[in-house]
């Protein structure tokens, strides 16, 4: 249950950052059609940040020393970007213009992804 609780609320948090930011987008297509993205996507984003993520962050510790932890940014728009090309090799129709526009995206998926935590009931994260 835990695991369906965090693709829905990736695949929210990843709607929203289409809908916000310009430079991403989810295809055409119906609702469902997109909705179906939508969880696709969340699905690689999810596995991405729980297995290259943790290996980028351990390389990198002393750029995230150096700049205060602001380097995180960095990491979360590049895994950003790695699931875009990932679900582009699933013809998945997501996509993002570029690094600048994942910069924004992620900030606004870490930003979604807290908020849904702090709202989901205890019950669901067991």
């Amino acid at each position: 249950m835990r695991f369906i609780v965090r693709i829905l609320a990736g695949a929210v948090a990843l709607a929203v950052a289409a809908w916000l930011i310009d430079g991403i987008s989810v295809g055409p297509g119906t609702t469902s059609e997109r909705l179906l993205t939508l969880l696709g996507v969340a699905v690689i984003f999810g596995l991405v940040n729980a297995i290259v993520r943790p290996i980028v962050r351990l390389i990198s510790i002393p750029l995230f020393i150096l700049t205060l932890g602001l380097f995180t940014f960095v990491v979360n728009a590049l895994m950003l970007l790695l699931t875009v090309w990932i679900g582009d090799q699933f013809d998945l129709a997501f996509e993002v213009d570029g690094f600048w526009s994942a910069l924004l995206g992620a900030l606004v998926i870490s930003i979604v992804t807290f908020v849904i935590n702090v709202l989901l009931p205890d019950r669901w994260e067991s």
